[in-house]
């Protein structure tokens, strides 16, 4: 019998994406029940708080798991953000249009894609976004502050499904 370390780099990089998908499947049934028996602003709200303490956990195992040192500005937050959950199954990309901002734009969201095609509203992720982007970021560097370029219910652009912008103050 194989297990993990009998694996070849192609093979692990395959059942990360599996296993990406699969939380992210998981994350999407909850929330779709929620709303189901509750409606959309309770499930946001239910959402939201686990959000708030999973995205610190999430920095924390990154910053641990890849020697990101607190406090390493956009940097380190640009290179925790290559290592979420997300990464493995969204497009993005990340803007750095000076050295005080960095930019990230979610391309293509597996939720929101998967909304559309069956013909579900977008999910108002605006909320639970400002939480999670903006906690993951302070985790990384306290420093950082946190806005929303575009995220539904208010996407002000095609070109990306939601964006976030972090600045850092010396």
């Amino acid at each position: 019998m194989r297990d993990f370390k009998d694996l070849s780099k192609e093979e692990l990089l395959a059942y990360v994406t599996d296993a990406a998908k699969n939380w992210l499947a998981h994350d999407g049934l909850w929330f779709q029940e929620v709303e189901k028996a509750y409606g959309i602003e309770k499930a946001n709200e239910f959402n939201r708080n686990a959000w708030e303490k999973l995205t610190v956990i999430e920095a924390k195992r990154i910053m641990k798991s890849f020697g990101i040192e607190s406090g390493g500005g956009l940097d380190a937050l640009e290179q925790a953000l290559r290592f979420r959950m997300y990464a493995v199954i969204n497009v993005w990309k990340v803007e750095r249009p000076d050295d005080k901002t960095l930019r990230y734009l979610m391309v293509d969201c597996r939720v929101q894609s998967a909304r559309h095609r069956k013909n579900m509203t977008p999910h108002p992720c605006k909320p639970v976004g400002l939480v999670e982007y903006g906690d993951f970021a302070k985790t990384i560097d306290p420093r950082i502050k946190t806005s929303c370029l575009s995220c539904p219910p208010e996407r002000t652009t095609e070109d990306y499904w939601c964006g976030w912008e972090f600045t850092i103050t010396d």
